[in-house]
């Protein structure tokens, strides 16, 4: 056991046990919208965790139960006796020893402690931490609605990582998803991650969570915490976890800095994407009249794209890929694909391959044909290369859509 904590907690050390909270925000009020509960012992003059006490497997889980139940009652009582306006208060609960206790003695001995300190249930977070659960899915979300019913907020911890697996989410149906910090700082390196962190925030829509991303220690993860989606979170740019609760706009201006600073960077961003759009548009529709002239054709394909690439339409465009689609979505031309000296390859093997299947195709249609007017698309993964991209579709005719996927601008993220 690290730091001899085990040693202490045999020589009955657990007075020198205290509960410490670390704030949790809320980006859309730019409040401590709560607080985790956290073990610490005292050490000296200072104090250290507990969370190697409990993640060691020699330790008898009867004795981390007892640590955790002190902990947590103690957690609790000060809670109960503060004011209101401190929010929710998160309890960490391994699903292991929730299930056991409930099947051994058909209690669940934080709801005890919710009506012994008269604690409104809605205040508190069950947060079921990451940890193997061995027994059917179903039977742990039986004792985690038992909860839910009570009136508590369900979270699961380290979503992503471990054993946080999609059955467990799909299965438990949680108020709020915490997603593994580490896989915060790998999306700055890797864009598989930052493509599975995006999925996460989809995820939460969809089963109807919040998103809180723990762990935020710079600037930088706060952007990529805003830019994902997280309504919620929570580290050490804000404050570690300490002894008393603090006034709830203590890190407002802090939030509202961060996202200022989004804001701004997406507008610039948006503008000149829009600014683009209209450009091609404008010079997308001379080549056509002159090509096609008023006939309401694709027949022209491969014939229209060479002529766009052969003026100065693109040259000075980001685009790396251009094709044309009737409005049913068949592709009527080759793919046009810029090689890495500037020009570009013809690509005829895409003729007749149908789009229609992509989710944005539909609404585009419909955009079409009530205001036709080039649209760019959010960023996205490409599925051939895997650089993250943008398609801007432009109408051309009356039945036809130009597509033309671009890089991402440097920094866009």
């Amino acid at each position: 056991m690290q730091d001899g904590l085990h040693e202490d907690i045999d020589k009955d050390m657990i007075s020198r046990l205290v509960p410490y909270y670390q704030p949790i925000l809320a980006l859309d009020t730019r409040r401590i919208m709560g607080y985790e509960a956290l073990g610490r012992i005292r050490a000296g003059e200072g104090v250290r965790s507990v969370g190697p006490f409990f993640a060691d497997k020699t330790v008898p889980m009867a004795e981390q139960i007892k640590v955790d139940r002190n902990l947590r009652e103690q957690a609790l009582a000060k809670f109960a006796a503060s004011d209101p306006e401190y929010g929710k208060l998160f309890i960490n609960l391994k699903p292991s020893w929730i299930y056991q206790t409930y099947v051994a003695t058909g209690e669940l001995p934080t709801l005890q402690l919710l009506d012994k300190y008269k604690i409104d249930p809605r205040r508190v977070v069950i947060e079921i931490t990451e940890e193997s659960f061995l027994g059917p899915m179903e039977q742990l979300r039986a004792v985690v609605d038992l909860y839910r019913d009570y009136g508590c907020l369900i979270a699961i911890d380290d979503v992503g990582s471990g054993f946080s697996s999609i059955d467990r989410i799909a299965q438990i149906q949680p108020h709020i998803l915490k997603i593994d910090i580490h896989m915060l700082q790998k999306s700055e390196r890797h864009s598989g991650y930052y493509g599975v962190m995006r999925s996460f925030s989809t995820l939460a829509d969809q089963i109807g969570a919040s998103l809180l991303v723990e762990g935020v220690e710079t600037e930088q993860d706060l952007q990529r915490a805003i830019e994902i989606g997280a309504r919620y979170v929570q580290g050490y740019l804000f404050s570690p976890a300490v002894a008393t609760f603090r006034p709830a706009l203590s890190f407002a201006g802090l939030l509202e800095a961060g996202l200022d600073r989004r804001r701004a960077r997406m507008l610039h961003v948006e503008r000149h994407w829009s600014a683009e759009a209209e450009r091609l548009q404008l010079a997308i529709d001379q080549v056509w009249k002159r090509r096609v002239g008023d006939r309401d054709s694709c027949n022209a394909g491969d014939d229209f794209i060479e002529e766009l690439l052969e003026g100065l339409v693109l040259a000075d465009s980001p685009c790396i890929r251009l094709y044309l689609c009737n409005k049913d979505g068949i592709q009527v031309s080759s793919n046009y694909q810029r090689d890495s000296d500037g020009g570009w390859s013809k690509e005829p093997q895409y003729r007749g391959h149908n789009w229609s299947w992509r989710p944005y195709f539909i609404p585009l249609s419909a955009q079409f044909a009530d205001r036709p007017q080039a649209m760019v698309s959010q960023t996205y993964t490409d599925l051939d290369s895997f650089d993250r991209i943008r398609t801007l579709s432009v109408p051309v005719g009356g039945s036809c859509i130009l597509f033309l996927d671009a890089a991402e601008l440097e920094g866009e993220r």
